[in-house]
């Protein structure tokens, strides 16, 4: 039996299918990455990081419009995928404070259970602020009496802010872990 050459045409419209489906198939493996990466991960949180989460939220609430922050006070940072006034649902705001508290606990794992009350006081008021702190300064020594220097961060551009005080409040009874 004979074969027929193939014309050009008929192995052009072949490399086009080919080329279609290759691209469908591209397409199709950075789509699945980028919803693997974004998804919120199935870890497991202790109960004392979920009471932290919950009382974040609280006294952050959602930001929408609002600038460099979004979600429960994300600070958006250059070279983020986010822009400015970017509205997050819940349940991405969510996900982004836990990764987000995640990695502060990270940062002060050495201070074992006065980890999460670090963690909790950064996200607020930033990694300096606390590296500058009494609170960081007397853990580091050893001194685990903190309740003073801890609630005295409730100022605002000098002022005492009442809603900071109970928040201040709520984070030290909620996170603090007694010896």
């Amino acid at each position: 039996m004979e074969k027929k050459p193939i014309s050009s045409r008929q192995a052009t419209k072949g490399l086009r299918h080919l080329f279609r489906v290759v691209c469908i198939l591209i397409i199709s493996i950075i789509s699945l990455s980028m919803t693997l990466a974004t998804a919120p991960a199935t870890a497991v949180f202790s109960k004392e990081f979920e009471k932290a989460v919950e009382v974040i939220k609280k006294y952050e609430g959602l930001h929408r419009n609002k600038g460099q922050l979004i979600g429960y006070g994300h600070k958006i940072l250059p070279g983020e995928g986010y822009k400015r006034n970017t509205n997050l649902t819940e349940k991405q705001a969510d996900a982004l404070l836990r990764k987000d508290l995640s990695k502060l606990c990270e940062k002060y794992r050495s201070f074992g259970k006065d980890s999460l009350l670090l963690a909790a006081l950064a996200y607020n008021c930033g990694i300096g602020v606390v590296a500058k702190s009494t609170v960081y300064k007397n853990l580091q020594n050893g001194n685990r009496d903190i309740k003073d220097s801890y609630l005295a961060h409730c100022r605002y551009r000098g002022k005492v802010l009442s809603q900071l005080q109970r928040r201040r409040i709520e984070e030290f009874e909620t996170l603090f872990i007694k010896d």
